[in-house]
C-alpha cells in the first residue's frame, strides 16, 4: 500500500444508523446467517475422498495406476456427472457432452505430446479445445497440492480444468468465442469451480466430502496458492486473477450458481476486476514493492487521514491512537496487534506486532503477510469505533461480518482515483487481505472482543461485499 489518493466518505450518517431490510442480491433473498455458508451450515468434519466408495473407472492415457491418478480420476468423474445434471438445468436447451480425452503424465519423466505441447518438466494441469483433452501431472502438481492444501486442492485444481471445458461446450452461451480474453476465460472457470463445490458441500457427491468451515477454507486457500503474483495485468495473455479476484469468481458460482459465471465477461471484468500491473508511485521501501512499513508516522497519518475522511458524514466523533501498546479496557476484551476500547473511544496499537504481519514474506524467511493485512487490521477497529457511535452493537452475531463489510468499503475507496490524498491500494494489497481473512483467527472478520466470523468463506464475501457495494450495503446486510 502506498500513499496516494483515496475516495470521497463512505456512506451518510443515515446509512450507518439504517434500519435493517432486505437487500436485493443476497442469497435467496435472505438475511446472512453467521452460522451459515450461503445458507448452508458450517461444519468442520472431514473433507475429501469418502470412505468405503469404490473407485470410478475413466480411459487416461499414459496413467501409472497410482494414488495421484485415481484422485484425479474420481475428480473428474464426479464433476463431469454434475454437469450432465447442472447445464441442462441451468442453460435452457443445452446438453453437456463428456471430455473426450484425459492424459496423465510425470513432469519430471518422459514427456507426451498433447496440444501442440511437450509436457517434459511442465507441472500443470490443463484443459484444451483442440482435442477436448484434460491433462495433468501426477509427478509433481497433484502431490504438491495434496500435500499443501489437503485432497480437495486436486480437486479444485481439476474441477477448474473442467470448468474450461464446460465453457468451451457452451460457446456463445457462456460468453466464449474466439477472442474472449484469458481473464475471462479463467474468472468463469473458477467461477464454474465454485458450483462444483457448492454440489460436494451439500453431500451430493459420489466420491468427495466438504466441509464448509475448514474445508472450504482449504479449497479458498488453494485459490490463492495458484493466483498471479503481484503486478500481473489483467490484461497480459494467460492472466487468471488476483487471489481476491479468484475467490470472488469461486464465491460467485458457490452461492449463485452456473448462470452467475455465464455473466462473467468484457464488461463486467473491467468493471470489477483489481488486478493490476505496478505504477511508478509503488515503490520498494525495503518491504517489497508497493509494502510501506506500517510503523513509519507518516503512513500510520495517511491511514489516519484516509479513515476519518471514509467515516467524516458518519457524524461520529473519531477514536484517539495510543502506539504504546495493548492495555486492560473496562467493557471489551482486548485483542492483538490492535484493540479498541468502547469506554475510551480508543484505539491502541501493538505496532512491533504489526509490523510483523505486515512485513511480506521473501524466499527463504518467514514472515508476516504484507502492510496493506496489517492496516486492515486498524481499519476493522476504527470500523468498531463509529458502529459503536452510530447505535450498533459490537457484540452480536453480525458484528464480525460487518466490521470486515466496512472495512472493505473502506478498502474500496482507497481503490478509486477520485479524491483527496491518502492511502492507495497497491498491486497485491487485497490478496494480503484475503490472506488474513483465512487466518484462523482473522481481526478484520472479528467484534470487539476478537471472536472472528466462523467461516473464512463468510469473512471473505463480507469484505467483498464492502469493497464493491460501499458501507450503506454494509449496514443493511450485516445487521440483525
Amino acid at each position: 500500500m502506498g500513499i496516494g489518493r483515496i475516495a470521497v466518505a463512505l456512506a451518510a450518517a443515515a446509512a450507518l444508523t439504517a434500519c435493517a431490510s432486505v437487500v436485493e442480491g443476497s442469497p435467496k433473498g435472505e438475511r446472512p446467517d453467521p452460522t451459515k455458508v450461503a445458507g448452508l451450515e458450517i461444519s468442520n468434519g472431514p473433507s475429501g475422498p469418502k470412505q468405503g466408495v469404490p473407485d470410478a473407472d475413466l480411459n487416461v492415457e499414459n496413467g501409472d495406476g497410482g494414488e495421484m491418478d485415481q484422485l484425479a480420476i474420481n475428480t473428474l468423474a464426479d464433476v463431469q456427472e454434475f454437469w450432465k445434471a447442472e447445464i441442462p438445468r441451468a442453460f435452457a436447451g443445452k446438453t453437456f457432452e463428456p471430455v473426450k480425452r484425459f492424459l496423465s503424465y510425470d513432469s519430471a519423466g518422459k514427456g507426451v505430446e498433447v496440444c501442440k505441447l511437450d509436457t517434459t518438466g511442465v507441472a500443470n494441469a490443463f484443459y484444451c479445445a483442440l482435442d477436448d483433452s484434460i491433462t495433468w501431472d501426477r509427478g509433481e502438481l497433484l502431490p504438491m497440492l495434496k500435500d499443501a492444501f489437503g485432497p480437495m486442492a486436486v480437486v479444485t485444481v481439476l474441477a477448474h480444468e473442467m470448468g474450461h471445458a464446460v465453457q468451451y461446450k457452451l460457446g456463445a452461451a457462456s460468453n466464449i468465442g474466439p477472442n474472449t480474453p484469458s481473464i475471462v476465460k479463467e474468472q468463469q472457470a473458477d467461477c464454474y469451480t465454485g458450483v462444483f463445490m457448492r454440489w460436494i458441500a451439500e453431500n451430493k457427491s459420489k466420491h468427495f466430502e466438504l466441509s464448509t468451515g475448514e474445508g472450504l477454507n482449504q479449497v479458498l486457500q488453494t485459490m490463492f496458492f495458484i493466483r498471479d503474483s503481484a503486478g500481473t495485468s489483467f490484461e497480459k495473455q494467460g492472466a487468471h486473477g488476483s487471489a481476491f479476484d479468484r475467490v470472488s469468481a469461486f464465491q460467485f458460482g458457490f452461492v449463485r450458481g452456473a448462470a452467475r459465471c455465464a455473466e462473467i465477461n468484457e464488461a463486467e471484468i473491467n468493471k470489477r476486476i483489481t488486478e493490476r500491473p505496478f505504477d511508478l508511485s509503488d515503490k520498494d521501501q525495503g518491504q517489497g514493492r508497493g509494502n510501506a512499513r506500517i510503523d513509519q508516522d507518516k503512513y500510520l497519518k495517511a491511514l489516519d487521514e484516509s479513515l476519518r475522511d471514509a467515516y467524516k458524514s458518519s457524524g461520529a466523533a473519531f477514536p484517539t491512537v495510543d502506539k504504546g501498546g495493548i492495555k486492560p479496557c473496562n467493557d471489551a476484551q482486548t485483542t492483538s496487534p490492535a484493540t479498541f476500547c468502547p469506554s475510551t473511544n480508543q484505539i491502541q496499537l501493538d505496532l512491533p506486532s504489526l509490523v510483523k504481519i505486515g512485513t511480506p514474506p521473501k524466499k527463504g524467511t518467514k514472515g508476516g503477510i504484507g502492510d496493506f493485512a496489517a492496516f486492515a487490521v486498524i481499519a476493522s477497529r476504527f470500523s468498531l469505533s463509529i458502529q459503536h457511535a452510530t447505535g450498533f452493537p459490537l457484540d452480536d452475531d453480525a458484528a464480525g461480518q460487518r466490521t470486515a463489510c466496512l472495512t472493505g468499503a473502506w478498502a474500496g475507496l482507497t481503490n478509486r482515483p477520485d479524491a483527496a490524498a491518502g492511502l492507495r491500494l497497491s498491486p497485491g494489497d487485497l490478496d494480503e487481505a484475503v490472506a488474513e481473512l483465512l487466518a484462523d483467527n482473522s481481526l478484520i472478520a472479528s467484534d470487539v472482543n476478537g471472536k472472528a466470523v466462523p467461516s473464512g468463506f463468510a469473512r471473505v464475501e463480507a469484505f467483498g461485499d464492502g469493497f464493491f457495494r460501499g458501507s450503506s450495503y454494509c449496514v443493511k446486510k450485516y445487521s440483525i
